[in-house]
């Protein structure tokens, strides 16, 4: 890995907000890199030497965690929208509508969650005289949720030419709950793949500890020599290939 390549992971990794979640990340990445240099290479100057990998495997992670976060968010939006659209027809203006929701996804969702956290910055921002399509196109692009972004720019555009909010509104939970479905349908077809490629991960490190433990010294040949330290990092760049392969075919975004 070049040095453009480190610096541009270490920008990542700052950019990703921190918090206790981190912790098992980190324990995570560690016991990678204890697997692999006691099972691969029976040396503790292995583990190491492989305790960088904690890194990449944070950034990892945090990704993984961000797009977790934005897929929780769009459904958590779609909630949101449908409270304002009660609220909408019960004669409340957008602005004050959207602050009726806040008390609604407390409720439903709990005040320390994703939504109400993004409400309470877009009714922050309503009596801070932010316009409201400024607010949400806001939380979409924080959120990097897509479905947030285009209902922002299509609300605007009806905002100013004075298009019917709660038909738009009504399309948009449609339109959202619809990809939703899609990815609720994706999601059961593969839930037996995806557990069988975690399972698939494991048994490498499974293997090769019941055989070191039921005849202690059969990979003796291909510890601490050149040969066997060759071969044994090449058969893990493979598993790492095999690995994050098997992640992007299980993990499928709509």
């Amino acid at each position: 890995m070049n040095l453009k390549r480190l610096k541009s992971l270490w920008q990542q990794a700052l950019a990703y907000p921190r918090g206790i979640n981190d912790i098992p990340i980190l324990l995570q990445g560690v016991l990678i890199a204890l697997a692999f240099g006691r099972l691969f290479y029976d040396s503790w100057i292995a583990v190491a030497a492989l305790l960088p990998v904690v890194f990449p495997w944070y950034v990892y992670q945090k990704k993984r965690q961000i797009e977790r976060n934005t897929r929780l968010i769009g459904i958590q939006f779609r909630d949101a929208i449908s409270s304002v659209l009660t609220n909408l027809k019960a004669g409340y203006s957008p602005e004050n509508a959207f602050l009726e929701a806040i008390h609604d996804m407390e409720l439903l969702y709990g005040k320390k969650s994703l939504i109400c956290a993004a409400l309470s910055k877009i009714g922050k921002g309503i009596k801070n005289n932010i316009p409201l399509e400024k607010l949400i196109y806001r939380l979409g692009k924080e959120s990097g949720n897509s479905d947030i972004r285009d209902f922002a720019e299509v609300f605007a555009v009806a905002k100013r030419s004075g298009g019917n909010m709660t038909q738009i509104i009504s399309r948009t939970i449609t339109v959202i709950s619809q990809k939703m479905d899609v990815e609720k349908e994706i999601d059961v077809l593969i839930s037996a793949k995806r557990m069988e490629a975690r399972i698939m991960n494991m048994v490498p490190f499974f293997i090769i500890f019941y055989i070191s433990l039921t005849s202690p010294g059969f990979f003796d040949p291909l510890y601490h020599n050149l040969f066997g330290i060759v071969l044994m990092s090449i058969c893990m760049g493979f598993y790492a290939f095999a690995y994050f392969m098997s992640e992007r075919i299980v993990n499928i975004n709509v």
